[in-house]
């Protein structure tokens, strides 16, 4: 064998280092032919020396830099730099002693390399090996794990820039993440000093040393060196993947038979297992497009080493790259991807040296898609659970249902941790997904440096410890309040949609602040002038309203959207009161640090009922007489407001910066075609769902979102549709079509930030785009039913919708409606026609059971289809795509609904046929329980309006006054149950 050392496998023991070097002197054997599936233009690269082997490209791919024995006077491996332009070799190495490993930084031109040239009996060691040789002894193996090595930094001429390691004990196999800032290596260093081991650990050393190898990180300086492995048995011949976020390594089994190939994070976590050969697989090297790595494995002989593939997710069977008896091994790519440098001992000596070839990466995509599922899935070393596999899809052409399952498994893996945007989970997410797009033949779309589209979002608020204050500037005019500075916390509290900044001003009462849009609707500033004053309004809306006229109201009755009602008519600043009717009369609205909600441009606070009497203490009004006045209609909700006193609010948050990213893939249209057809969905989720409106239920709460449905599933069909879609457009290379984009959002659940972004810095023109198809919550088709929604954004749809349906096969529920809590209303709202795709809302929504294994695979498989089918149609330049504004019916914001309460938790699945609202289950000393209502119960009725949906439902719950029953009817095994229930006010 050619060499034998930490990075390319183990030193072999006994009779197996016999026959290795058996293998390395005798004659190639008749070669298999094979090699050309992958390889082409095949030649020997090296000729000098004894033997040579295991070499690397530079970051520019003009030098390979690799080891040899050829210099005179030195049996040991020295390294050396190729030129591979001119053919000029030069050594690096200092000539005395033993070097190994050399591995090029980049942006220096620098090599780390491991020598043993400071061992005081490197001479000895050389003259002993010269011995050996000539008496024909055997060795242990090619390898001895020499305690005296060190890593060095080196210039290509030779001259030693830094010494990188002192540490007893072997520090080798080093190499340079793809930015140059760290070097990974093995380390045998916590063997020594040897005197320190137990006798059993001492007789394990003197036969294999190599067990106590580990894989350490470490700064390019040579600073902050950390362990990062922890098993017995040899770690060793680590490299980083092509993104850098990860390191690849082998390892063997503690008897040093087997070994495998895993990756990890570079903190050591989140190891994945890439290979399960049974045989010792090792030297791995991943090829720059991150989609495999390329291995060595015995897996065929004991005595013949072949180079193998394996997907990055080790998803999949390996398959074989080289046919030749003997040593195929020690395998590097270029940095453009195009060339392959292996050794091998196919010369004519029998001794190793290096070969060249060309290499076809297209051909081993192919292949590795082509290449059966490996069984028993991934699986995570030792006792370990199963782990998902590592981020590249592999995924079909053909729309397939285990492509499904395998995209679905990994985002809604319990290591994504619910996909929270701006976490580790979802950043993991993203990886996978870019890979999908990488390998599905999708660029990054224009402007973008790789896949990712990046944000900054909020990630959560907080006060500042000070500059956060209410003071009354008239003092004693404000009686109620007691002193002339307020108590933060106790007579205020800051909102958390509050801009930061200081208003001095008068305050004027401007009642409920509700303004309806249409003409002649309530409007609470008609006639009323609050520019650069300080506006104090009531929270909800008037108690005394009809059911109907409350479900009116409460659309624009949410906090925030009345603070800016107020901002966008001039005022300085705002302040929010509960009135003495209301409820949670008279309290202060709790201050959420898990608020993600964006700034509004004015100071906003919140004061208690008592504190608010106090501000308007120069009126002699208070906020009961006002309120009841405004609830009984006695006053005009425009009327002429009375001035409180003159205050200065200042506050100050911090918002918590968070970042995350889109994933954006491209294909461009064919010339002459500009424009471009969109597809996407969220790939985000809610985390452990804190303030992120989870639906836990008693026991589950703060337990992992996985989020299989939402969205892991409409992620995994835009997967299918651009590992499909793409492969057509390869195939129909001279098709005339529009582009293809395909984009993962980020941020959904926050409030459309991702899509919100990239329509605002588009990479490609908005105009350009005619369509966007989204897919969000598709894996849960029940009773044939397919929702499909902003269908009135364009003529175009029905007709589409109805011939691809026709083989499709759905029983479709067409809804025109495009304003929708999903992307397509950012896209929508930007001018683009679309169409959301949606299997309906179900029992585990929003809670930690939205598990994989609860999807309906068969039926994600049949939208994916029917989405292909229309996307393809959307392709065709001659198709008409009509922009269509639709008058927008559905809320600014939800208002008053959220908070009404009645503790009866809905059948988000619909409950199948019935009509009405199926009851899942009752919160324990709820509304519902209280009145009676039961799980399995249907509501039919509530507060005298018809209930046929959870809709109807959510409508007339926004209707319902909190503390006053009504009527509620309800289906119990066929029979009508009328009860009465008191909505109550739900906690802040």
């Amino acid at each position: 064998m050619p060499m034998t050392r930490s990075r390319c496998g183990r030193a072999w023991l006994g009779a197996l280092g016999a026959l290795l070097l058996l293998v390395c002197s005798t004659p190639a054997l008749a070669k298999k032919r094979g090699e050309d599936r992958f390889l082409s233009g095949i030649r020997q690269l090296s000729f000098e020396g004894r033997r040579s082997g295991e070499a690397y490209f530079s970051p520019d791919g003009g030098k390979l830099a690799f080891m040899s024995e050829r210099e005179p006077g030195n049996p040991f491996f020295q390294v050396y730099v190729l030129d591979m332009g001119s053919g000029d070799v030069a050594r690096v190495s200092p000539g005395q002693g033993k070097a190994t490993c050399p591995y090029f930084q980049a942006g220096t031109g620098l090599l780390e390399l491991a020598s043993t040239h400071l061992d005081p009996g490197a001479e000895a060691r050389a003259a002993d090996e010269y011995r050996r040789r000539q008496e024909g002894a055997p060795r242990r193996g090619a390898w001895d794990y020499d305690p005296a090595y060190d890593i060095f930094l080196f210039t290509p001429e030779g001259e030693v820039v830094r010494r990188l390691t002192d540490t007893p004990g072997y520090d080798a196999e080093g190499a340079f993440s793809p930015d140059g800032s760290k070097i990974v290596f093995c380390s045998l260093r916590d063997a020594y000093p040897l005197e320190g081991l137990t006798p059993a650990e001492r007789e394990i050393h003197e036969k294999q040393p190599e067990y106590f190898g580990e894989i350490y990180l470490m700064d390019a300086d040579g600073s902050n060196q950390r362990r990062l492995t922890h098993w017995p048995g040899y770690d060793g011949g680590p490299f980083f993947t092509p993104d850098g976020e990860r390191i690849v390594w082998r390892h063997f089994s503690e008897d040093g038979l087997l070994a495998d190939i895993y990756t990890m994070r570079l903190d050591g976590t989140d190891i994945r297992r890439l290979t399960d050969f049974a045989s010792m697989s090792w030297a791995p090297f991943f090829h720059p497009s991150g989609d495999y790595a390329i291995f060595t494995s015995n897996k065929l002989g004991f005595d013949n080493f072949e180079l193998f593939l394996v997907d990055a997710a080790g998803a999949r069977d390996p398959v074989q790259v080289t046919f030749t008896d003997g040593f195929d091994g020690l395998a590097a790519f270029s940095p453009d991807g195009r060339s392959l440098v292996w050794t091998s001992n196919q010369t004519d000596s029998g001794m190793s040296q290096l070969f060249l070839g060309t290499w076809d990466h297209q051909g081993a995509l192919e292949a590795l898609a082509a290449s059966p599922l490996r069984a028993g899935g991934v699986k995570r070393p030792g006792p370990a659970a199963p782990a998902p596999s590592s981020p590249v899809a592999g995924l079909a052409p053909a729309i397939r249902e285990a492509d499904l399952r395998q995209s679905v498994a990994y985002l809604a893996d319990d290591a994504s941790g619910g996909r929270l945007t701006g976490t580790d989970g979802i950043l993991r997410a993203g990886q996978y997904i870019a890979a999908a797009f990488q390998q599905a033949g999708l660029s990054p779309a224009p402007g973008l440096d790789g896949y990712f589209q990046p944000f900054s979002f909020i990630a959560g608020v907080r006060q500042a410890p000070a500059n956060n204050a209410l003071q009354v500037l008239d003092a004693g005019a404000a009686a109620g309040a007691g002193e002339a500075s307020l108590a933060r916390g106790v007579d205020f509290a800051p909102l958390t949609f509050s801009g930061n900044g200081v208003a001095e001003e008068e305050i004027v009462f401007a009642g409920y602040g509700l303004v309806e849009p249409s003409e002649g609707g309530y409007n609470s500033y008609q006639g009323l002038d609050v520019t650069g004053k300080i506006v104090l309004s009531l929270r909800d809306i008037p108690e005394e309203v009809s059911p109907e006229r409350r479900q009116e109201l409460a659309l624009y009755a949410g906090d925030r959207y009345k603070a800016k009602l107020a901002a966008d008519r001039g005022a300085a600043g705002f302040l929010l009161a509960i009135g003495p009717s209301s409820a949670n009369a008279g309290e202060l609205i709790r201050f959420r640090e898990s608020d993600r909600t964006s700034a509004i441009p004015i100071p906003a606070a919140s004061v208690t009922a008592a504190a608010a009497d106090g501000l308007l203490t120069p009126s002699g009004k208070t906020l009961a007489a006002l309120q009841a006045g405004l609830d009984g209609g006695v006053m005009d909700p425009h009327a002429e407001a009375p001035r409180g006193s003159r205050v200065r609010l200042e506050v100050s948050l911090e918002r918590i910066p968070g970042t995350c990213r889109n994933v954006l893939g491209y294909l461009p249209p064919s010339p002459g075609v500009e424009e471009i057809v969109l597809v996407g969905g969220h790939y985000d989720h809610i985390g452990t769902g804190e303030g992120l409106g989870s639906l836990a239920r008693a026991g589950e709460e703060g337990a992992i979102h996985n989020g299989a449905d939402d969205n892991a599933s409409g992620t995994s069909v835009v997967l299918e549709l651009a590992a499909a879609l793409g492969e057509q457009a390869r195939r129909e290379p001279d098709r005339p079509r529009r582009g293809l984009l395909f984009a993962a959002w980020s941020g959904e659940e926050l409030g459309l930030v991702g899509s919100s972004r990239f329509t605002e810095e588009p990479p490609v023109p908005l105009a350009s785009i005619v369509a966007y198809f989204n897919f969000d919550m598709v894996g849960r088709l029940r009773d044939n039913r397919l929702i499909v929604k902003a269908v009135g954004s364009s003529p175009a749809w029905r007709g589409l919708l109805e011939r691809r349906n026709v083989p499709a096969g759905f029983n479709l529920s067409l809804l025109d409606d495009p304003y929708l809590p999903t992307d397509l209303t950012s896209l929508y709202t930007s001018g683009v026609p679309g169409l959301d795709f949606f299997t309906d809302l179900h029992d585990d929504y929003n809670r930690p059971t939205d598990d994989p294994d609860t999807l309906n695979y068969d039926g994600m498989v049949r939208v994916a289809r029917l989405g292909e089918s229309l996307v393809r149609d959307a392709l065709d330049p001659s198709l008409a795509m009509e922009y269509v504004r639709v008058q927008q019916t559905s809320a600014p914001s939800s208002g008053m609904g959220r908070r009404v309460y009645t503790g009866m938790v809905p059948d988000f699945g619909g409950g199948g046929d019935v009509d009405g609202m199926l009851v899942s289950d009752v919160r324990a000393g709820g509304p519902a329980e209280k009145a009676g209502v039961r799980g399995g119960d249907i509501v039919v009725e509530f507060a005298g309006k018809t209930i046929g949906s959870l809709q109807d439902y959510s409508d007339a719950l926004r209707g319902a006054k909190i503390g006053e029953a009504v009527p509620i009817v309800v289906i119990r095994q066929g029979e009508r149950i009328t009860l009465n229930i008191t909505p109550e006010a739900r906690q802040q």
